[in-house]
């Protein structure tokens, strides 16, 4: 199994730091990268809150993704650089797609694209974008893999769409990959896992899920597959998820109060350790060792660790050492083709 790190983005992703300082994105992604970590992920977001988790709704600045892993591109060598996920609606796929098969290039053929259909309203309002039903944001998507995959053969490309229209649209120079970087949906209902089947490589979720409930969403996915005729193997499974590691029940506790110290309030106020461990990736070295065996028996080809209080935020580098013993990191995910 794969393992990847979420890394800080968020203006309060980094205790006592704020702004975000770019020096600190490249320390954790050197750090992740030097312990053995196969991928590095951002999200895609104008700007965000935390009200989904507790905290308080005041937006914060982010990092744009692209741009960043542009630049993680020349402080790193061989951890792939991916998206978690680039919001379709806000990105036209024409444009994203040149920005992409850039980003493709510069990295050395390292890139994955996690793409969904977007939920955070408030920068659809500021951005002046129109927030569809989620069933036209879904269509959207589809539209928008479509164009991505036309356009990374290089063009011309034509594409006639209810959202987008394409008319000999160009993206040269190629993506390194061929035929394509691997294109990866995130999300979790039923219409999207039917989205999956159809027209993407892999499936993600996150970040906070039991086995029982991800075997349910596996179930409805590979029913989807088969309806399509897609053997559901084809399908890769990533899996995000917060993490929190000890040595011992004392180091992790040592850990989880000092995470709980600089959590955004709201966000693990009167939580307990026993709490916290629902669904997440928590635990002493070798309880880690033995989810991490239960999720790849469940078929997860990559992990995914979210290493603070809320997605894409940190606490301290030495949790990736943890980390890094726990998964038994090892490995990365292998471009489509050798690179020609």
């Amino acid at each position: 199994m794969r393992v990847g790190l979420a890394l800080p983005q968020w203006d309060i992703s980094v205790p006592a730091e704020r702004p975000l300082r770019w020096e600190t994105v490249a320390a954790w992604a050197r750090r992740a990268e030097s312990v053995g970590l196969g991928s590095l992920w951002l999200a895609d977001h104008l700007f965000w809150d935390v009200s989904r988790y507790g905290g308080p709704a005041e937006p914060v600045g982010s990092l744009d993704p692209l741009a960043t892993l542009g630049a993680l591109a020349r402080v790193t060598t061989t951890a792939r650089l991916g998206t978690l996920v680039l919001c379709a609606p806000l990105r036209p796929p024409t444009v994203l797609a040149k920005a992409l098969a850039t980003v493709d290039v510069v990295c050395g053929g390292r890139l994955t694209v996690g793409i969904g259909a977007g939920w955070y309203e408030p920068e659809f309002s500021a951005s002046g974008v129109p927030f569809l039903a989620p069933g036209q944001r879904l269509d959207q998507l589809e539209e928008a893999i479509a164009i991505l995959r036309g356009m990374f053969g290089g063009g011309p490309f034509y594409f006639p769409g209810r959202h987008w229209t394409v008319d000999e649209a160009t993206c040269r120079p190629r993506p390194l990959q061929r035929p394509a970087p691997p294109i990866v949906v995130g999300g979790r209902g039923d219409r999207l896992l039917a989205l999956v089947a159809r027209a993407a490589d892999g499936w993600n979720t996150v970040w906070a899920w039991t086995p029982e409930a991800y075997q349910e969403r596996l179930r409805t996915l590979r029913a989807a597959c088969e309806r399509v005729g897609r053997d559901p193997g084809s399908v890769s499974l990533s899996l995000g998820l917060t993490t929190l590691v000890g040595e011992s029940e004392a180091d992790l506790r040592r850990r989880f109060d000092r995470m709980q110290a600089v959590a955004p309030a709201g966000v693990m106020d009167g939580v307990s350790l026993d709490q916290w461990r629902r669904g997440r990736l928590v635990g002493t070295v070798e309880q880690v060792r033995e989810q991490v065996a239960a999720w790849a028996a469940l078929g997860v080809d990559e992990l995914i660790v979210g290493a603070g209080p809320v997605p894409f935020s940190v606490v301290d580098l030495d949790d990736l050492d943890r980390i890094a013993i726990a998964t038994n990191v090892g490995g990365s995910w292998e471009a489509s083709e050798p690179l020609s």
